[in-house]
């Protein structure tokens, strides 16, 4: 499979971007090209709006698996192209037209050339909301193909093509949405006495909640809470009774996260009573940190130099990625691809150098077949 094909695939499902569980033209997409190329030593197995492919080994001892998620953003798109988003408001802006587009270009290979072990394909739904992975992993037909090992890539628009990065351990954090609502009483700007304004509720939390990170977790450590959003009131001379707030936590340990949680919850209650209203907290998406395992870290480092190309030992990220969940139970590790865009994730006008598709591919491929 030539630049050219993998061009033409990855503009076609640029085109029909779909949120999580709602990837239907994409998943009838995916199987369509499937039941073109299948043959003897393939077969298809369907997962909500996912797909899984397995390709039998020539002489199998074990399964090693690759994962590509498939979901969009709700996100207008800003690039400019002949083929940008016919889905109004939904854009592939974190590349996963890349990721579906590269997992084909390898899986097209292995099928004309099967490798020595067995090879599942996984194509997830749901990545970016609301978390496809965890219930992927407790899914029947997963664990009918329970792979023995797992990897999988993600674009990474600071890298040039050509480059690929990654560590051993920690590579993306453990991250949490955090949703707020704080429930007061409203009333007319010239009686504030007889209401309880939640403007204020909620703005002194989230000026007391920026004191989580400063205060309670070590310096050496890292972790971020971020209020993104607030919404309060209804007009300019009433009290507001209802305001929420939307924002993210991350952290690189599992055990700061927790810790991070019980403050927010600790702080609702001091609010509470301080202002004399109600503070409900909902967590939204909870993903685990992506932890590579070392042992894969060497052999891919001499897997991606031995095709010409660049590997770098990158640091840590903030980044969330609800694969650190199949991580978790499945040997494996995680990279970034260099695809060179001035734009990064999830902006309006991403625009990944194509010609990483087929470094992706390469890669793919040969840490099925030499991993």
């Amino acid at each position: 499979m030539n630049l050219e094909q993998l061009q033409s695939i990855r503009r076609d499902l640029h085109q029909i971007p779909e949120l999580g569980f709602q990837e239907k033209k994409t998943q009838q997409y995916l199987l369509e090209y499937l039941h073109r190329i299948k043959n003897e030593k393939m077969e298809i197995q369907t997962w909500k709006t996912g797909v899984l492919v397995k390709i039998t080994g020539r002489n199998a001892e074990e399964t090693i698996a690759y994962r590509a998620d498939i979901d969009a953003l709700p996100i207008t798109e800003e690039t400019n192209y002949s083929f940008e988003s016919q889905h109004k408001g939904n854009m592939h802006a974190c590349g996963h037209d890349f990721h579906m587009t590269i997992a084909l270009g390898a899986l097209t290979r292995l099928a004309e050339n099967p490798p020595h072990n067995n090879v599942v394909f996984i194509f997830q739904p749901a990545e970016e909301n609301p978390g496809g992975a965890l219930p992927m992993l407790q899914s029947e037909e997963l664990k009918a193909w329970w792979p023995d090992r797992i990897f999988a890539l993600h674009i990474a628009p600071e890298y040039p093509v050509g480059t690929i990065a990654s560590r051993s351990g920690l590579l993306f954090a453990n991250t949490s949405e955090l949703f707020m609502d704080f429930k007061g009483k409203g009333g007319h700007a010239a009686y504030p006495h007889t209401a309880k304004d939640m403007v204020v509720a909620a703005s002194s939390f989230n000026v007391q909640a920026q004191h989580i990170v400063a205060r309670t977790v070590d310096p050496l450590d890292s972790a971020v809470l971020t209020v993104g959003k607030m919404t309060a009131g209804f007009v300019q001379n009433g009290i507001a009774e209802n305001a929420r707030l939307e924002g993210t936590m991350r952290a690189f340990k599992a055990e700061t996260m927790s810790g991070m949680k019980q403050n927010v919850e600790g702080l609702a209650k001091a609010i509470e009573l301080a202002y004399e209203c109600t503070v409900s907290i909902d967590y939204g998406s909870n993903y685990y940190q992506v932890f590579n395992h070392e042992q894969f870290m060497e052999p891919f480092q001499q897997i991606v130099e031995k095709r010409g190309f660049k590997y770098v030992d990158c640091p840590p990220a903030m980044t969330g990625e609800d694969f650190g969940y199949m991580l978790r139970d499945i040997p494996g590790f995680m990279f970034w691809l260099g695809v060179d865009s001035p734009y990064g994730l999830h902006h309006s006008q991403l625009q990944p150098k194509e010609e990483a598709l087929e470094v992706g591919v390469q890669v793919v491929e040969a840490t099925i077949r030499e991993l």
